[in-house]
């Protein structure tokens, strides 16, 4: 329990609800006119898939060996190589998808 009363609760509630709201507010008329924002904000909309997916997939691609002849040559680093060398050439999911799993598998089970 709390010594505090239900409305001193509330109040306190409604404040930081305004302060965050207000916040939020003073981004998009720092950025000039509420309706020019949505286009800028819009341009950086799009980079964030990329961003989430860099953010995800590098720290499980990229790890660090006790020699550098082993990092460089570690299978998921070469297949996400060879994934990101598809993506930007063909810009299809599932090529990039595919090209990525069979690089792995073939350096997993064949080469290595």
């Amino acid at each position: 329990m709390t010594e505090y009363g239900p409305a001193a609760i509330w109040a306190v509630i409604v404040l930081i609800a305004a302060a965050t709201y207000g916040f939020r507010l003073s981004f998009l008329y720092a950025l000039g006119e509420a309706e020019s924002s949505e286009l800028r904000g819009e341009r950086f909309l799009r980079l964030v898939p990329s961003a989430v997916l860099a953010a995800l997939a590098v720290p499980a691609i990229v790890t660090i060996q006790p020699t550098v002849f082993e990092t460089l040559t570690d299978e998921r680093l070469l297949a996400g190589i060879v994934a990101t060398a598809v993506a930007w050439r063909t810009e299809d999911m599932f090529a990039t998808i595919a090209a990525g799993m069979l690089t792995l598998w073939a350096f997993r089970f064949v080469v290595f």
